[in-house]
């Protein structure tokens, strides 16, 4: 099979295309034919040294895919070959061959798409994680969602529309606004040029939103919990503050994680305000509870609640320039990896 392989920590330079043995399932295993493979953040992270769940170099990353079932092994029940699918992997799925455990598969809905597939497992569940199971949104409440027009950030907004009465704010730069606009976000916020914490404010009548979903970190998440209203929770999902620039920096690393807010329970108790966090790299033994969240995802999903929102599409010979694309922040919605 071929695979893309991390050999060293770097910039997305080192990336190549290997090839490796097909693996073989053992039992209660599935194996596809690749269609897509989902590029998340995470694998932007790995590559340049600031993922410390990732397996060392030289490593095949990927926590996504789409594809046809080729193989099972011994006991599985619920699929068979030919069967179209979508996987949760841990690690392995940028390659043209994944195989994982049977429970960790979930068949597509005939009128959704392999490009579809591969863009929902680890954005759409982690934003449904966030807003229905961490926080329980409800109507009438105010979100912030920050990097609003980015894979996790469009699936946000798209879910969150499915509550009423619901208002989405959303950071992003101006030349995104239109889109997200049309997603769903009623007050998209250029970061670049406006404060967003005084833009917020001011949406806000001076209360500060219910739910602020981050994947910045550091100073952001002290000026986001300093923002939220009396009741608010803070979900941080990720540190993209600390991936600035193409290689690792340790002075960087060191300054961001000094920034980070110290927060106490005596205090959160006293502002009303709350911080919790999600990493869904740390939820396998989790997986009966991510797949009915899944299969509540294709469920909306078939009664059209929302749509996965594809950026880009590279091969695997170009996954440098879809990393690129990624640690840049140039993506709208989710960027694909075709073997």
């Amino acid at each position: 099979m071929r695979v893309i392989e991390i050999p060293q920590i770097g910039d997305p330079s080192v990336l190549r295309v290997a090839e490796r043995p097909d693996p073989i399932p053992a039992p209660g295993e599935v194996r596809i034919d690749t269609a897509y493979a989902g590029l998340n953040f995470a694998e932007v992270m790995a590559r340049i040294g600031l993922y410390p769940d990732a397996p060392p170099p030289p490593s095949v990353l990927g926590y996504e895919a789409s594809g046809i079932v080729d193989a099972v092994g011994d006991g599985v029940e619920e699929f068979k070959p030919g069967d179209r699918v979508m996987v949760l992997s841990r690690f392995g799925a940028h390659a043209s061959k994944v195989c994982a455990p049977e429970a960790h598969f979930f068949k597509l809905p005939t009128s959704m798409s392999f490009e579809e597939a591969a863009a929902l497992p680890v954005n759409y569940i982690t934003a449904y994680h966030i807003l229905f199971r961490v926080h329980r949104l409800l109507p009438g409440d105010t979100i912030l969602i920050h990097m609003a027009a980015g894979g996790v950030g469009t699936a946000a907004i798209q879910l969150a529309r499915t509550v009423p009465d619901v208002t989405i704010l959303g950071t992003a730069s101006a030349g995104k606004h239109d889109f997200i606009r049309e997603l769903g976000c009623h007050h998209p916020i250029d970061y670049r040029r406006e404060d967003y914490v005084e833009r917020t404010r001011e949406l806000t009548g001076g209360m500060g939103p219910d739910l602020i979903v981050d994947a910045l970190g550091g100073t952001d998440w002290k000026r986001g919990y300093q923002l939220l209203r009396a009741g608010g929770l803070l979900v941080a999902f990720g540190w993209a503050n600390m991936s600035q620039g193409k290689t690792r920096s340790p002075i960087k690393t060191a300054r961001e994680f000094f920034r980070q807010p110290l927060l106490f329970a005596p205090k959160m108790m006293q502002e009303n305000r709350g911080v919790a966090g999600v990493n869904m790299g740390h939820l396998w033994h989790e997986m009966a509870r991510l797949r009915l969240e899944a299969k509540e995802l294709l469920r909306l999903y078939e009664e059209g609640a929302y749509q996965p929102i594809i950026d880009s599409i590279h091969s695997f010979d170009d996954a440098a320039s879809a990393h690129a694309r990624l640690e840049e922040g140039a993506n709208v919605g989710k960027v694909l990896l075709r073997p």
